[in-house]
């Protein structure tokens, strides 16, 4: 008997780490949170209830930047900085439903893999935008014209992240150690910082920017090298096959 339900849990267990590996299968992760990350999402993802779905995660994830417009909006209009704090909570729920969508999917084996990765990007890209739109409406002056360069960066990390992927068949969303998530992070602590002392985001948003420009560039040196390298390849394949 004591064999027999030792199997079990051993044929469990081995039946719910493949389920886990299942779900991380699609994509390489080099954020410096990656092992933290994993682990959340690994215990998340069981729990989530088979009446939601991966859509109705997608639209959570997109209506937490909505909460972050408003929280920029409302700290506005309403000359009050602490509703700034919205933005956290929307950070938080656009995480939880951008990073369990096609987990989900995946772990219940019924993904959909371009149809969820391109709602996904366009997703993103709408958050992106939410996001920089309320910041244009909080910021004065000269720091407006941050929120317009913000979206321009990342929507240009977004594009190498999408031509990387062409080229290598390997998707990655990360720049070396820095992902959407640690990138989510920063900006709960500046909008934090900023609901406490006010006056300090567009220097934030600016370091932001100088640092996703950099990033930018040298990510854009490497996929050009990465290109080359797969042009190398596939003229030594038409050599050798003719």
């Amino acid at each position: 008997m004591e064999q027999n339900k030792l199997r079990e849990e051993t044929l469990t267990v081995s039946a719910e780490t493949d389920d886990l590996k299942r779900v991380f299968q699609d994509r390489k992760r080099t954020n410096i949170l990656n092992a933290i990350e994993q682990k959340t999402i690994s215990f998340l993802v069981k729990r989530v209830p088979d009446f939601i779905t991966s859509n109705m995660l997608t639209f959570a994830g997109t209506l937490g930047s909505g909460i972050v417009l408003m929280g920029f909006i409302l700290a506005h209009y309403q000359q009050n900085r602490n509703y700034l704090l919205l933005g956290v909570i929307g950070l938080a729920l656009n995480w939880l439903g951008d990073s369990l969508d096609g987990r989900v999917a995946y772990y219940r084996n019924i993904p959909r893999k371009w149809y969820g990765f391109s709602l996904d990007i366009i997703m993103d890209w709408v958050s992106t935008v939410l996001i920089g739109l309320g910041y244009l409406v909080y910021a004065r002056g000269q720091y407006e014209l941050i929120a317009f360069v913000f979206v321009v960066l990342y929507g240009w990390a977004m594009i190498i992240s999408q031509l990387r992927y062409k080229i290598t068949d390997i998707y990655s969303i990360d720049s070396g150690l820095v992902g959407p998530t640690e990138i989510r992070i920063i900006l709960a602590l500046i909008i934090i910082l900023e609901a406490m002392f006010g006056g300090l985001f567009g220097y934030f948003a600016g370091a932001i920017c100088i640092t996703l420009f950099i990033i930018n560039i040298f990510d854009t040196r490497k996929l050009l090298k990465l290109g080359d390298i797969r042009d190398d390849m596939e003229r030594k394949a038409k050599k050798n096959a003719a």
